[in-house]
């Protein structure tokens, strides 16, 4: 027979086949009792007469002891194949994830680019994005990305890996007006969720908190309203910073400046950020205090999960208790045998006679 057909059939009957090797101490023990029988029968023949012998041995349970053998080979064959994982039937498994709907806003205007956290406020806050998303487990993501404006750069969705490939191209040329519109990033992740799912509804505005248009904090209360809890997480620093221009080649030219010609400074604009947390029961949080991904993973935690995708698996039933089973009835079986057989004294069989 094809070895390949060999190692297919044992895998549609064992989860772990290789296990089967094992059973190669089957007739290492079968050949381990023989010869301990053998040598007993040679130490027994030097002790004396072979018709003594047999009388003082008349009461030994021989039977008992083939018997006993006999089953704990079957016992340890039991125990090698329940190793294995023995498998067959299949029944269908509906397989229920839970987790929360998380809209991130990612501010990408030039003052991200401020180099007062190194090597830049933006890319520190890609670099935070990305450790929170390798610890979540059944949450859904999306992305809004902001500046004058925003829009969503991907939706829900369980594929982290998308988080990644579409965080290496936000930059600020995405977005060609200027500015930082906080509330209206709060609108647009609003839109995003699914207003049928139970969960918890988070957003996460990864920003410095400039904001020149719009009311962030009314903004804030008509998530609140919706049941939106909304963590913001400020990067930067409150002396201020001057924000970069580069050339073709990417490499700084300059700083920009005012009509007056004047060097602009972005700040960090901590009491913005606290007031949206608040209005929502979230919390702030400063990027440059502390392991900013350790406190976000505590909170989500303590938010109710809800279902959010269901899938259907059909696994193979795991039939190795029966095997477990049967060897330890076998082993205490072969316990239960007598070593003598009991008989009745020739003194008693005349009295009863």
């Amino acid at each position: 027979m094809d070895q390949y057909l060999i190692y297919d059939i044992l895998n549609s009957l064992f989860g772990e086949p290789e296990y089967l090797y094992g059973l190669v101490l089957v007739p290492l023990a079968i050949l381990f009792l023989w010869y301990t029988r053998v040598r007993r029968r040679a130490a027994m023949a030097k002790l004396g007469d072979e018709a003594l012998l047999s009388r003082l041995t008349q009461s030994v349970n021989r039977r008992g002891r083939r018997w006993r053998s006999v089953l704990l080979i079957a016992g340890l064959t039991m125990l090698l194949i329940a190793i294995a994982r023995p498998q067959w039937g299949t029944e269908i498994n509906v397989i229920e994830q839970q987790g929360l709907q998380i809209m991130v806003a990612l501010d990408i205007s030039d003052s991200m680019l401020a180099q007062d956290m190194r090597p830049d406020r933006l890319t520190r806050a890609k670099l935070e994005m990305l450790e929170l998303v390798s610890r979540l487990r059944g949450d859904e993501v999306g992305l809004v990305l902001f500046s004058g404006a925003s829009f969503i750069q991907f939706p829900l969705t369980l594929y982290y890996s998308t988080v990644q490939i579409f965080l290496e191209r936000a930059n600020p040329s995405l977005i060609s007006r200027n500015g930082t519109a906080l509330s209206g990033a709060i609108d647009t992740a609003l839109t995003a969720f699914d207003g049928e799912s139970e969960g918890q509804k988070v957003i996460l505005i990864l920003t410095d908190g400039e904001s020149h248009e719009g009311d962030s904090i009314n903004a804030a209360r008509r998530a609140a309203r919706s049941g939106v809890v909304i963590y913001t997480v400020g990067f930067g620093s409150d002396r201020g910073e001057p924000i970069p221009t580069y050339n073709r080649i990417g490499q700084v030219s300059g700083f920009r400046e005012d009509a007056d010609g004047a060097t602009i400074l972005t700040r960090l604009e901590e009491e913005t950020l606290r007031g949206i947390a608040e209005q929502t029961g979230g919390q702030y949080f400063r990027a440059s205090q502390g392991r900013v991904t350790d406190a976000l993973v505590t909170e989500f935690g303590k938010l109710e999960k809800a279902n959010i995708a269901s899938d259907v698996e059909i696994v193979r039933v795991e039939r190795f208790q029966w095997f477990v089973l049967a060897a330890l009835l076998m082993l205490a079986a072969s316990e239960l045998i007598p070593e003598r057989l009991r008989r009745r004294q020739p003194g008693l069989v005349a009295e009863a006679a």
